[in-house]
């Protein structure tokens, strides 16, 4: 068969789409591996790549988180009035399987490493059923290496995204991976970690973990970096700012070429914290554990979320101002976006506070709730405002490229900030025209 793996794109000119650091999705290419030889793969990014609609194809899969959802139900819709199959599977087709059976002949329901193999062959024996769950958990001894050679070759910032553990033993109440799996935690073992390395043909020293939270089990995490540190590596993954009081494991990270953590602090407000579940953080604890991550050499990119229910309109100039005193060298900046089949959307939900759900506007750079201090208008200008400000020149001036301060973290932040910074500009004034355009024509009405 002929199979074709797509990734749908954001729309055009959005904030997600204007950034020019895009990353391949890890789960095409394992699928890809996971596809028995007789059959003719194709991974089709749509943020990189146009989509021949008139293709020969006998399979089409799709997966796409919320936002992407109606862009790929449009995608499906497309295929099945040519004739094609389509699969439809991810995140979001996940919690709302029956949305997504009405665009596609069959919905993958969670995790689908082992019930891939049984799709393809109910496929060509014409004997595909409208939904497939797995029984178990995957087990990650049996992973394959994922089939890079088939991601475009141009586009990405990382090429190499390898996965050691997945899920999160942490229970954040607006959080779509613990929603997803669970409070599991699974880890790969660590020689078949190796395994992929060895495998790796492009831009080896460059690696992105994309562990949830790769500190999750220590024992694991220590075996890890001590097999890390025997090859010339830099990479970046995912953690708790707890880690930074393991002065061990800080070392261990180091040498095994960590340049750089993704750390959900998530909020400076300790009543924002104690609402979402997250525990294990603690406001006091922020600076302190920024500089024994800086002192280790390795750079913060740092997640907050604006809009839970403790945030009023001062929070925007409370985290600037934290962030170039601490001197964190990336972040992530979003509107608190209530995802289907998480906690956070369920108490909105009941509370009445969810203002839309046209999924496109999912996409964490748009209001859809009303807020508890701040109306909808604050919230979303203090988005712009955030990003705007954190991703300035005088902000980059102060937090990256000090000329007395310069790290190692740089060769990987440097760039990131400075194309992220005419992203946000143009994003913004997309988002202002497509909203002034949208009220024009309902007056107009």
């Amino acid at each position: 068969m002929r199979i074709s793996l797509i990734i749908p794109r954001w729309p055009r000119n959005s904030f997600w789409d204007v950034i020019t650091f895009k990353f391949p999705l890890l789960s095409t290419s394992l699928l890809a591996g996971l596809t028995p030889p007789r059959h003719q793969v194709s991974i089709i990014d749509e943020s990189i790549s146009k989509i021949d609609f008139n293709q020969e194809v006998d399979l089409v899969a799709i997966t796409a988180i919320t936002p992407l959802a109606p862009r790929g139900y449009e995608i499906a819709d497309q295929f099945r009035q040519r004739g094609k199959k389509v699969v439809i599977g991810g995140i979001h087709a996940s919690w709302l399987p029956e949305e997504a059976k009405k665009h596609s002949d069959s919905v993958a329901i969670g995790e689908a490493d082992e019930t891939w193999g049984e799709i393809l062959e109910n496929v060509e024996g014409g004997k595909l059923k409208p939904f497939y769950r797995q029984k178990e958990r995957t087990d990650l001894s049996r992973l394959p290496v994922p089939r890079r050679e088939l991601l475009p070759p141009k586009g990405y910032l990382f090429h190499n995204l390898i996965q050691t553990t997945r899920g999160c033993p942490y229970d954040c109440e607006f959080c779509s991976v613990t929603a997803f799996h669970g409070r599991s935690y699974r880890m790969r073992p660590v020689s078949e970690v190796e395994k992929e390395i060895e495998s790796l043909e492009r831009s080896k020293a460059y690696i992105f973990f994309v562990d949830d939270n790769i500190v999750g089990n220590l024992s694991h995490a220590r075996e890890l970096f001590a097999m890390l540190s025997h090859y010339r590596l830099r990479w970046i993954s995912q953690g708790p700012i707890h880690v930074a009081e393991n002065e061990e494991l800080l070392s261990l990270m180091a040498k095994a070429g960590c340049h750089g953590l993704f750390i959900g602090f998530e909020s400076l407000r300790e009543e924002n914290l104690d609402m979402m579940g997250k525990k294990i953080n603690r406001v006091e604890m922020y600076e302190r554990g920024i500089r024994g991550l800086h002192d280790a050499g390795i750079g913060v990119y740092g997640s907050f979320i604006f809009g839970y229910d403790y945030d009023d309109g001062s929070v925007f100039d409370e985290f600037l101002e934290f962030a170039d005193r601490n001197r964190i060298e990336g972040a992530f900046l979003p509107i608190l976006t209530p995802f289907p089949g998480t906690r956070i959307y369920q108490r909105l939900k009941q509370e009445g506070r969810i203002l839309t759900e046209d999924w496109s506007k999912y996409d964490m750079a748009t209001v859809v709730f009303q807020p508890k201090r701040m109306t909808v208008e604050e919230l979303q200008e203090g988005f712009w405002k955030v990003n705007r400000s954190f991703y300035s020149p005088t902000s980059m001036l102060k937090r990256v490229f000090h000329p007395f301060h310069l790290r190692r973290s740089l060769i990987l932040f440097g760039p990131m900030n400075i194309g992220l910074w005419p992203a946000v500009k143009k994003a913004e004034r997309y988002f202002n025209h497509q909203n002034k355009f949208k009220m024009e024509s309902s007056h107009s009405l």
